[in-house]
């Protein structure tokens, strides 16, 4: 296998550790996370695995352990660190006993219920240390949640002597594996089953898990591009950038990029939802900055979108469930009338306010909305070129002022949209330390007998030595929602705080940032120097720690 000079150099970095975990470890047990009348739903669902106590890694005696064979699922989009939190697992059980053997399955959840898998051996995880990408095993989507299922891994679970199953994954995974670790308990087949958070949106966090990893790497990357092209907008001073990131349930990237580049404009999806913000209500507060700016002789600028604004839009959200159930109802009809009549039928059979709205939007938008469908024949958000519609709609409103005689200048768009670039990078210091933390301390919640926890490092703006590795029960991040007709646990997904300290300090300079050029241009990730420089975690958790 080739490798670039990065991989040389990063072959030889050794992540930093918890001081607990340096040692001989043992679980120091708290007060059990739940109680209270709205959780018995989930506890007559989860009832050996509800309730359970938080867990804190100490320093303690060495211990000796039997073998024992461990297995790991990458579920999910990719996220930077990947590779860590699987060297970490696989240190950690060696550590545990030599004999202990780790077994990869293929492509997500799907190889577990396949059989698909390979053992993952010393030569193998030295050639993935401190590498971006889930490549080692790919990951998947496949959702484990029927009981087939459970007993078709439980097959290759038993013939393969596997005890434990590590799975890395986000909420939805997270979910899964807190349904598959209670069923195992409950037909006592002695299986552990861990989760580890992982995500770049950086919606699966709480009070026990400060951060999911990959988010610090895909924020840093996204932000180096963004500070590459605020530096060539302030060169060329005749254009204005809209750039879309990803972030479909939650704006964390969008404010942490925002953060650490300070563009003019950065839209937050939760607060135009709080805000009951229309489309055009976006459009206009886009559009005024772009004038005042011109005023000044400023022609140029940045705006950052989450990919998931539409829908937040409370208007747009109406209009998207009501197209959603009518081309469901009438979806032959539609598809034989003419292509050039087909958005005047639509907009005859809305009700009035979706209708008005349908008719704004630019053309191609519309054509979206109405054809691009999921399997489940639900629009498909993520496809939508935001970034376009916004400056479409912002050059229209111009076009209008100027003939009114309030806007003085040109307005020239160029759009991005930043995704994939970010989930496969290799990681940050940040991201390395605290993968490899994670997968050891999967390890540790192994050898201590529990399943039904996600392992969870805190402290995390501290130096590397003076985190807190534990174990949060995933039962105690759950909530009860209906799915289908079904009451069903599924953990939340963390939104943008509005009265967090990350968005205050957003919401009180973003004036500024609009009238001036403010920019800052980070540059590209720095692995190797000193420490204040290489180890800086993200803005988010600086403010969110007040540190």
């Amino acid at each position: 296998m080739t490798k670039s000079a990065l991989q040389i150099a990063r072959a030889a970095y050794q992540p930093k550790l918890p001081k607990a975990l340096t040692g001989a470890v043992v679980a120091k047990e708290g007060a059990p996370t739940q109680s209270g009348a709205e959780q018995e739903e989930l506890k007559k669902l989860c009832p050996h695995t509800y309730g359970m106590p938080l867990i804190q890694f100490v320093e303690g005696e060495a211990k000796e352990f039997a073998p024992m064979n461990v297995g790991v699922i990458l579920s999910g989009g990719q996220a930077p660190g990947g590779h860590n939190v699987i060297s970490g697992l696989f240190d950690g059980i060696k550590k545990l006993n030599p004999a202990n053997k780790l077994y990869g399955f293929i492509l997500g959840p799907g190889g577990l219920v396949d059989h698909n898998y390979m053992e993952l051996t010393a030569d193998i995880i030295d050639e993935y240390r401190n590498t971006g990408g889930f490549d080692i095993i790919g990951s998947g989507r496949t959702k484990l949640e029927k009981e087939e299922q459970f007993e078709k891994g439980y097959e290759i679970l038993k013939e393969l002597g596997i005890k434990a199953l590590v799975i890395i994954g986000g909420d939805d995974s997270n979910t899964n594996a807190c349904v598959l670790a209670e069923y195992y308990a409950a037909k006592n087949y002695g299986v552990q089953v861990i989760g580890c958070p992982k995500t770049i949106d950086g919606d699966l966090k709480n009070d026990m898990i400060e951060t999911s990893f990959g988010f610090d790497t895909a924020c840093k990357t996204y932000s180096e591009v963004i500070g590459n092209i605020e530096r060539d907008c302030n060169s060329a001073r005749k254009y204005w950038h809209f750039i879309k990131l990803m972030g479909r349930s939650a704006s964390h990237i969008a404010l942490e990029c925002a953060l650490q580049t300070q563009p003019n404009i950065c839209i937050i999806s939760e607060e135009v939802e709080a805000k009951n913000m229309s489309l055009d209500d976006i459009v206009t507060y886009i559009a005024q900055v772009v004038a005042d700016r011109a005023a000044a002789g400023n022609n140029f600028g940045t705006v950052l979108i989450p990919e998931g604004l539409i829908e937040f839009i409370p208007a747009m959200k109406r209009l998207i469930a009501e197209l959603n159930d009518f081309l469901a109802a009438n979806g032959e009809e539609f598809n034989s009338i003419k292509r050039s009549k087909q958005r005047d039928y639509i907009i005859s059979k809305l009700s009035p306010e979706n209708a008005a709205i349908y008719a704004s939007l630019p053309e191609g938008v519309a054509r979206q909305l109405s054809l691009d469908r999921d399997p489940h024949g639900n629009v498909q958000v993520s496809l939508i070129e935001t970034e376009k519609l916004l400056s479409e709609m912002v050059a229209t409103k111009l076009a209008a002022w100027k003939e009114e005689g309030k806007f003085v200048g040109k307005f020239a768009a160029q759009h991005h949209f930043f995704g994939y670039e970010g989930r496969c990078a290799a990681p940050s210091n940040f991201d390395a330390d605290y993968c490899y933390s994670l997968g050891y301390t999967a390890s540790m919640l192994i050898a201590n007998g529990k399943t039904g926890y996600m392992s969870s490092v805190r402290n995390t703006t501290a130096p590397a030595a003076e985190w807190i590795a534990g174990g949060v029960p995933i039962t105690m991040m759950m909530n009860m929602e209906r799915r289908h007709g079904e009451m069903k646990p599924v953990i939340q997904k963390a939104l943008v705080k509005l009265d967090g300290a990350p968005f205050k300090a957003f919401a009180a300079v973003r004036d500024t940032w609009a009238k001036e050029t403010a920019y800052v241009y980070p540059g590209p990730i720095q692995y190797f120097g000193p420490t204040e420089v290489c180890d800086q975690p993200t803005k988010t958790l600086q403010y969110e720690q007040a540190k």
